[in-house]
């Protein structure tokens, strides 16, 4: 990932809705990779700044983006997102 740019990814869920969402961090955690993401920049209004956490894992051959279930887990990865974002922030 450019550190010095944004990455977009778009994403299709269960019922075949897609949505733009932009890439803040990427991480690399107990052998997983975790994206921080938020809605891509569209109209004011849609623009909401929250960042969501997706597991990305393979099913089937194919990457897919999830939600973290287990609770202790997105704690962890939380922390170290957030820690690492602060990070680039200050240089």
């Amino acid at each position: 990932m450019d550190q010095y740019g944004s990455d977009f990814i778009t994403i299709v869920d269960d019922d075949g809705n897609e949505y733009e969402l932009e890439v803040l961090s990427e991480l690399e955690y107990n052998g997983n990779t975790y994206l921080a993401v938020i809605p891509a920049a569209g109209s004011q209004e849609e623009l909401q700044l929250e960042v969501s956490i997706l597991k990305s894992t393979e099913e089937d051959g194919e990457n897919i983006l999830a939600a973290i279930e287990d609770e202790n887990e997105l704690e962890a990865v939380y922390d170290l997102i957030m820690e690492s974002l602060y990070e680039e922030d200050e240089e």
